[in-house]
């Protein structure tokens, strides 16, 4: 019989090395096995090429755009801003190419037939669920920031893009990252939004925080756009065919 599941060899790498990962990485570790880290970032570089080498041309490239965006983007936020602070005061090699590889389990989560068919009822359930999560974090933690963030989150998916599924995955997919790095204390927040807005309590981690792994998702797809711009026009019109 043949599975339902077409893509378990995509994303339950990307589960199972994000837990693995983390944990050598964890602060309590490092107390025992000297240069932890390093074994994080060889264990993520595995799991990247593996899931690279299954992926299509199209994800290969976001991946690719990914790693680059990422980098930029962790150095502007916590080297720059020091809105969180990673365990050894860097930017671990492991993390841009951890953001790329949550893109493509998300993408392929979503594909799954099984969740395309009951599309409707999982964005409606993990929607609520997102709003109770982060509802319950403000009542319990006072996490101002997460529950604002998560408003933002609310307010773009009310733009009906068609990409609700993937940002909801995704949503669930960062709290599964943040509880898990957080916990391991590879990384933390401060307790205000940027250590430096005292009005704006923040929880470690806040639990909204993955509007910003959205403007990630987005701008991985402006750089796909402009640099493949044959490929993005031929989708499109191939997307206008099948609707019509």
């Amino acid at each position: 019989m043949k599975s339902k599941l077409q893509f378990t060899a995509i994303y339950l790498p990307v589960f199972l090395v994000l837990w693995l990962g983390l944990f050598l990485d964890s602060k309590a570790l490092a107390e025992h096995i000297p240069f932890n880290q390093w074994i994080t970032n060889f264990l993520v570089l595995i799991c990247f090429a593996w899931v690279y080498s299954r992926v299509t041309a199209r994800i290969k490239k976001l991946m690719l755009y990914g790693i680059a965006l990422a980098l930029l983007g962790e150095v502007v936020f916590s080297i720059v801003l020091g809105m969180y602070e990673y365990r050894l005061e860097n930017v671990p090699i492991y993390v841009p190419l951890g953001h790329s590889l949550i893109y493509a389990a998300v993408f392929y989560i979503q594909k799954e037939k099984v969740v395309q068919r009951h599309k409707a009822r999982v964005i409606s359930i993990l929607y609520w669920a997102m709003i109770v999560y982060s509802s319950l974090w403000l009542l319990f933690d006072q996490d101002v920031f997460g529950f604002l963030c998560m408003l933002v989150i609310v307010l773009l998916l009310r733009k009906k893009t068609g990409n609700e599924l993937f940002f909801l995955i995704m949503f669930f997919m960062v709290v599964y990252l943040e509880l898990l790095g957080t916990y391991y204390q590879c990384w933390f927040w401060p307790d205000t939004w940027f250590g430096k807005v005292p009005f704006i309590a923040s929880s470690n981690p806040p639990s909204g925080i993955s509007v910003f792994y959205f403007g990630f998702d987005i701008g991985c797809l402006w750089m796909y756009k402009k640099l493949n711009r044959q490929k993005w026009n031929r989708m499109k019109i191939l997307r206008q065919i099948r609707s019509s």
